[in-house]
């Protein structure tokens, strides 16, 4: 434990700085750091992230009694810097509390401003500036932030709007004006009593006078908000851990509400969106900060550019715009030089986009925050190769800089995202597989297809996906089923196809009879519209615009920078020549899967599949065979040749038998008629095959074993494709893998009849629990467990090698796409990765991240 719990900051001096962000959270080194480079921000303190671990462990009591000396001491150290006394009628210094982990996190945690403030404070400061309005705006503000936050003043229940908001509401209705800053002083006085008013009534808590008790109350009360739902939420999401804990920041306030000379705003040094150097962001002439943020007021825009592209979209004329809605660029020209030089300063300084909080107060600028901003995927790439271009940063930061899993945002379908802001979340499942979809649901496969030659759009809603549900997973938009996680049949098909998917959606409920689905109390019914978002897994009413995602220029650079510095090879997952092409367009250097018990799920294939499965004799089964044997072979003529001159694993056959069989009426029906057999005798047969753990049945290469002529028909296929390609002028390179081995025999008895064939060829639900209760932090199924199955594979390279040096080794499956796990094979020395062919680039990122972190 760090023994220093209280670092200051102010006037150009400052305990911290930037490198600091482990102990004083990303906000408090960040103002640390503005003081050493002469921008200008208000005095203050920062707590550390270490005493908000702390105060988890001892609680709050015994967190006060540590920290009141290192306090009392900084906020002398404030008073001084300010020339006032907090708590001081006559002159009073105000303070805000801020919330600051070392990763940004915004809006996650709890904010307070005007802290300090008593009918006392209030009456001395309007003496002091002799500007009532401002002071009784300042002071219901803080009454209603401490209110929520620190008093827990929210809505009884969730159909009840904001109670302060709903008092302001009224308050506003009987003066007779539409914006809270029109209000009169004596509105702005009766508000502050209502607000404690209803504070007592609904809390049971008196509105506390001290300043001193206010500020402990809010510094504990930031503490909490490490804990509140929508943080631990958004750390779920952003794999921040727990144990980080956050900062508190008191600065000392300066006010953006005090006329027409004072404003409040949020700026960026480029365009968070689509990343084009352009300064740009919001302001509100007399306001704080929330509301910019809150949607109170409408915010006008910082630069003249900004003001009319914000015009020309909302159709205001351009007289219109400049008389109404100005610029700050316009309205504040010589505050808004002086803004613009920071920001560019800061960028240069930090190099890197900033997202950054000013305050003008009385006509003088106060930056609040600077932060590298979040950006989304095409501007995190844009963003990177710019300020390459520009020489701020060299290659190997540019491949850092880029975050791989948000370069899925470039890779799917994305909302349009003013029409994402008006939709409606009706539930949550697991983001299976990104992009954006929307259309009208169906709940069966054949259904899926008919209605999407009919030229509809269509959702696909199961309790879960099999096999058969393929035709109807290629046919839709999009998946949501109820059961599954993130390694399902239907995540994993849906990434392959790049399709979207939000999978484990428990809180709905599947009636295929009725052709209904029952979410939170509502019923869908065949037909209606929903939408479904497969990068944060929410399911939307209605439909949502979506636009294609458009691939850059800066995208390929990016791509070619991870080639230059990748130490790893890039292979892709594919099952089919669509794949295997969209995979070479994204950069794959080869396939280091193809399983081809995915091959066979269109209707003629399935049909010649099952009637080999079903088949109780080897001429039943080289008959079927001999059907497959053309579809297979022009499967891997068409994989083969959009590899050409890479290398292509094929795996044998590995089917779990019992699911690739019709286990419905219709369906044995087909194949009785197609083998000239009885529906019973099908039955009996589809009956046989059931396994209660496949795993010790006929999979891997025990099928081959069992079955040699289905291992043989597979390398006549693939030898016979290659060998037409050859004949054309192509370099087809096929790998087969035998799936499964666990015996020497075993390989040598399947290696016999791959070769003798060659020979004819040539001549002729506790993984969610475990996640819960954080016994794993997590999931094994799609990040590598390093500490464990990670030694096996470092202790089989080094071991392997240390017998045959050259031994190729590869890793494929999700582990082959997911970056930590890539960035470990990448680091341990195997050869490639592996993995569906929308996870490419994101697998070639990593391994470029860590040949340049070496």
């Amino acid at each position: 434990m760090n023994e220093k719990r209280v670092y200051t900051f102010g006037n150009g001096q400052a305990e911290g700085n930037a490198s600091m962000r482990e102990v004083l959270g990303g906000k408090g080194a960040n103002l640390a750091e503005m003081n050493h480079i002469g921008v200008p921000v208000p005095p203050g303190f920062t707590i550390t992230t270490d005493t908000c671990n702390e105060y988890y462990k001892v609680g709050q009591q015994k967190i006060v009694e540590l920290l009141t000396d290192e306090v009392n001491a900084a906020v002398a150290h404030t008073e001084e810097l300010m020339n006032c006394k907090f708590g001081d009628p006559k002159n009073p210094l105000l303070v805000s509390v801020r919330s600051g982990a070392r990763a940004s996190m915004p809006g996650m945690m709890d904010t307070i401003l005007n802290l300090g403030l008593n009918d006392e404070v209030a009456a001395g400061m309007v003496e002091k500036t002799g500007n009532p309005h401002f002071v009784y705006d300042s002071y219901r503000r803080f009454v209603q932030m401490y209110g929520d936050v620190v008093l827990g003043m929210k809505p009884e229940n969730k159909e009840d709007i904001d109670p302060f908001e709903a008092i302001i509401e009224k308050v506003k209705e009987e003066q007779g004006v539409v914006l809270d800053k029109d209000l009169s002083v004596e509105s702005l006085k009766k508000l502050v009593e209502l607000f404690k008013k209803a504070i007592k009534e609904q809390t049971g808590s008196d509105f506390p006078t001290d300043p001193k008790e206010q500020l402990w109350g809010a510094i504990c009360a930031v503490f909490r908000s490490w804990m509140n739902e929508r943080a631990i939420l958004y750390r779920k999401m952003e794999g921040i851990p727990d144990e980080w804990g956050t900062a508190v920041s008191v600065m000392a306030m300066v006010f953006g509400n005090m006329g027409e000379t004072s404003a409040t705003g949020v700026c960026f040094s480029r365009d968070a969106g689509n990343g084009e150097n352009l300064f740009n962001g919001e302001y509100l002439i007399n306001a704080q900060g929330e509301d910019v943020v809150a949607g109170i007021r409408t915010p006008q825009q910082i630069t003249k550019i900004g003001s009319q592209r914000w015009a020309e979209r909302a159709g205001i004329s351009e007289e219109d715009r400049a008389a109404n809605y100005p610029s700050m660029e316009e309205a504040m020209p010589e505050l808004y030089k002086e803004l613009d030089a920071l920001q560019d300063k800061l960028e240069k300084h930090y190099r890197d986009m900033q997202d950054m909080e000013f305050t003008v107060q009385e006509g003088k600028l106060w930056f609040l925050q600077t932060r590298n901003g979040k950006r989304t995927g095409t501007a995190m790439v844009k963003i990177a190769m710019d300020l390459l271009h520009e020489g701020m940063i060299d290659e190997k930061t540019a491949i850092l800089r880029c975050e791989p899993q948000k370069l899925d945002e470039l890779l799917h379908p994305v909302f349009d995202k003013l029409a994402l802001s008006k939709a409606k979340v009706i539930t949550q499942g697991l983001p299976a597989s990104p992009g954006a979809a929307c259309g009208q649901i169906v709940f069966h496969a054949d259904d899926a297809e008919e209605w999407h030659d009919d030229g509809k759009k269509v959702i696909m809603v199961r309790i879960e996906t099999s096999p058969e549900d393929l035709a109807g997973m290629s046919a839709a938009e999009g998946i949501l089923t109820a059961r599954g996680g993130m390694t399902s049949h239907a995540a994993v098909v849906a990434r392959g196809m790049g399709k979207c998917c939000v999978s484990g959606a428990g809180s709905i409920n599947v009636d295929y009879k009725t052709k209904t689905v029952e979410i939170e109390g509502v019923v869908y019914k065949e037909g209606d519209y929903i939408s479904l978002n497969g990068t944060t897994g929410q399911v939307y009413a209605g439909q949502i615009e979506t636009k294609a995602a458009e691939l850059s220029g800066d995208f390929k650079e990016l791509m070619d920078l991870c080639d230059k510095y990748t130490k790893m090879e890039i292979r892709t997952n594919a099952d089919t020549p669509h794949d295997a092409k969209v995979a070479r367009q994204f950069g794959a250097k080869g396939i280091g899967l193809t399983r081809t018990e995915h091959m066979f799920f269109d209707d003629q294939k399935i049909v010649a599949m099952r009637e080999m499965i079903l088949a109780d004799s080897v001429e039943g089964r080289e008959k079927a065979l001999a059907k497959l044997l053309p579809y297979q072979k022009a499967d891997f003529y068409g994989i083969l040749k959009a590899m050409d001159g890479c290398h292509v694993n094929i795996r044998l056959l590995d089917p779990p038998l019992h699911e690739f069989v019709p286990h419905d009426k219709a369906g044995q029906e087909t194949m009785a008629n197609e083998m000239g057999v009885s529906v019973s005798e099908i039955k009996k047969r589809v009956n046989s095959l059931a396994e209660n753990n496949p795993m010790l049945g006929h999979r891997g290469c025990r099928l081959g074993i069992t079955f040699p002529e289905i291992t043989a028909m597979q390398t006549r296929a693939i030898l016979g494709a290659a060998c037409q390609l050859k004949k054309e002028g192509f370099n087809p390179r096929p790998e087969i893998m035998v799936p499964l081995i666990g015996t020497v025999q075993e390989l040598k008895q399947q290696k016999s009849i791959i070769l003798a064939t060659s020979k004819e060829v040539f001549i002729a639900s506790f993984l969610p629990a475990y996640m819960e209760k954080k016994i794993l932090k997590v999931d094994p199924f799609q990040v590598l467990d390093q500490e464990g199955v990670g030694q096996l594979i470092k202790m089989a390279v080094e071991n392997g090698r240390a017998t045959r040096p050259n031994l190729r080794t590869g890793i494929c499956g999700e582990h082959g796409g997911e970056p930590s796990s890539v960035k470990f094979c990448a680091k341990v020395g195997m050869n490639y990765a592996s993995c569906s062919p929308f996870r490419v680039p994101i697998a070639r990122l990593a391994a470029a991240q860590a040949a340049v972190e070496e």
